[in-house]
């Protein structure tokens, strides 16, 4: 039994821990010998945890999921009082944009709100989400409000999805508080994970966040846009970005095209837009690019096809390669486009849920046009002598559209 079992009861509970962040943290934890209870209002992934079945996919997950749990480090609960008996508590909760694009500030104030009350002196509260700068502070002074006692830290998650089993052991961890107390506990807790610790100011750690992601975001911007170039030249990306990048390491980063999607990119660009008082011209402009690009799409389809004559099949719907992540995938807005472009379109995914979905051969089958939207490795040998669009490059045979 360690210190926090004596003290507390358990070392680590998890705000939002049966969700894609939160429950490969819980299980990496409990795999380094800390025990761990996850905390969660959506009652069927919690009874789904507690059966050992992973709510989604993520590799390298399920055996030590199933090694805690026999081994009771591990546990799921919808009870807040469960918050209470934990030395440490971190929270994962999604920090969404509103239909405006502007942050809600409130995401994770009101998680603690749910639970403020089984909250006690003494506990350290990792704040763990993206969050829009001065969350970290706003949550500092709603439990100051409330006549708290407790050390406050931000250390934002930093994975992939799919590779979070790997990458929480090897990738450096941001660590930031506002004490020497609270970084000092934050830091020992992140150090059962990695030793590689990077100490910031709380605002410092978060832009940091934005600042990852929006990155991203604009390299994809820059490649789409580029992509874009070529394509109206009758030249094929791939090609031009092969004689950029062979051999030459200041170009080895240039991203192949692609829908740039899911539930962080977009979503943290226009945070930090906001933060900056909405002028953000490169971050606007990358919104423009890469939320545009289904319909530059389809526009370039339109060049080549009567499509109101065509059945067209989507693959792929997930928002990444490999995932079965739908979020904010980039492939229904494709979708929707084509609904009212084409004939008939018809959809498919390996890993997505969704009764509208049909299976691939089906597709294969009755398809006269076939879009690759999201990058499964299933697709890269189709078998179909119909025309295939694939923008990103999956197929090895070009890109051009």
């Amino acid at each position: 039994m360690t210190e926090a079992d004596e003290a507390f009861g358990v070392d680590v509970c998890v705000v939002g821990g049966c969700g894609r962040v939160g429950l490969p943290l819980g299980v990496a934890l409990a795999a380094r010998g800390l025990s761990v209870v996850l905390y969660d209002i959506d009652a069927a992934a919690v009874d789904r945890v507690n059966s050992g079945v992973m709510p989604f996919t993520e590799e390298g997950a399920q055996a030590p999921l199933d090694e805690a749990l026999a081994d009771g480090r591990l546990r799921a609960s919808t009870d807040p009082a469960s918050v209470g008996r934990a030395d440490a508590l971190v929270v994962v909760v999604g920090t969404p944009v509103d239909e405006h694009l502007n942050p809600d500030l409130g995401a994770v104030p009101r998680a603690i709100e749910r639970c403020v009350e089984h909250l006690h002196d003494g506990q350290l509260i990792v704040l763990r989400s993206t969050v829009y700068p001065g969350v970290t502070a706003l949550t500092e002074k709603l439990l100051r409000s409330r006549g708290l006692d407790v050390d406050v830290a931000f250390c934002p998650e930093r994975i992939a999805e799919g590779r979070a089993m790997t990458e929480l052991f090897t990738l450096p961890q941001i660590v930031a508080a506002r004490t020497p107390q609270a970084l000092d506990r934050a830091e020992k807790l992140f150090r059962r994970l990695t030793d590689s610790i990077v100490r910031l100011e709380p605002e410092e750690a978060e832009l940091a966040k934005l600042f990852t992601n929006t990155w991203r975001y604009l390299k994809f911007a820059a490649a789409n846009q580029f992509w874009m170039m070529a394509n109206d030249f009758g030249l094929d990306f791939a090609r031009i970005r092969h004689a950029v990048s062979f051999d030459y390491p200041r170009a080895a980063d240039l991203p192949m095209p692609g829908f740039a999607a899911g539930p962080c990119l977009l979503k943290d660009t226009m945070q930090l837009a906001a933060f900056n008082r909405n002028n953000f011209v490169l971050g606007h402009s990358a919104m423009l690019i890469n939320e545009g690009l289904p319909l530059y799409l389809v526009s370039r389809l339109e060049d080549r096809f009567d499509l109101s004559e065509l059945t067209v099949g989507i693959l792929g719907m997930a928002f990444k390669g490999g995932s079965d992540d739908p979020r904010d995938s980039l492939a229904y807005k494709l979708r929707k486009i084509l609904t009212l472009k084409a004939r008939e379109t018809l959809c498919t995914d390996p890993y997505v849920r969704d009764d509208r979905f049909l299976p691939l051969d089906e597709v294969l089958e009755r398809a006269d046009l076939l879009v690759i939207a999201a990058p499964h490795a299933d697709y890269t040998d189709l078998g179909t002598d119909k025309p295939v669009i694939d923008m990103w490059g999956l197929t090895g045979q070009g890109v051009l559209v």
